[in-house]
């Protein structure tokens, strides 16, 4: 099943959960810690309305210049803007077309995040749209390793027998390997203009 058929049929808390991932997976972008998104993650996992974690990591990554929550200087400035949109896009609330539109909305950037901090070269000209879809031929590695990331974590979020806190248990520690994967790419970049 393509990305965007598994999104089309996400329920609610699915959907709010594959958009944090997304958003938690390109933190490194933005400067942010590892631990940046865990308030929000927990109140999911509660069932409770996540505004005031949401607050505060806005706030967090409004630091002034010289704090550890400043963008990242090796990450494009088109990186940072698509990872800054998508927090400041969060819905206050799970229900209603708001959070599938901003679910999907993530997928899309996070991928192109991807794309651009891709160093190979890329292939086969398709566009993001096209990968979610399911025409994956020649994908650069690491927009390939998002794609499996934001189709399994769905995937886990639909499972009935993994329970609501088993799924989403799964799909967090899924993303926090991809926060790692992205945090390094983005480090190797500072290296490389250092």
């Amino acid at each position: 099943m393509s990305l965007v058929e598994l999104i089309a049929q996400a329920d609610e808390r699915g959907l709010a959960a594959s958009g944090l991932a997304c958003l938690d997976r390109c933190v490194p972008v933005l400067g942010g810690d590892d631990d940046l998104l865990r308030p929000l993650w927990a109140r999911l996992a509660q069932g409770a309305d996540w505004d005031g974690p949401l607050a505060d990591a806005r706030s967090a990554l409004d630091a002034a210049p010289g704090e550890p929550g400043r963008p990242d200087r090796a990450a494009s400035g088109e990186a940072v803007a698509l990872a800054r949109r998508m927090l400041d896009a969060v819905p206050g609330a799970y229900a209603g077309a708001e959070m599938r539109e901003w679910a999907d909305g993530c997928s899309v950037a996070a991928l192109q995040v991807h794309r651009l901090l891709d160093t190979a070269p890329t292939g086969g000209g398709r566009s993001v749209a096209a990968r979610r879809e399911g025409r994956t031929d020649g994908m650069t590695p690491l927009v390939a390793a998002e794609l499996r990331r934001q189709v399994r974590i769905l995937e886990l979020l639909s499972d009935k027998g993994a329970g609501p806190a088993g799924g989403l248990r799964q799909a967090l520690d899924v993303s926090m390997e991809g926060r790692r994967v992205l945090r390094a790419v983005v480090s190797r970049r500072a290296r490389g203009r250092g």
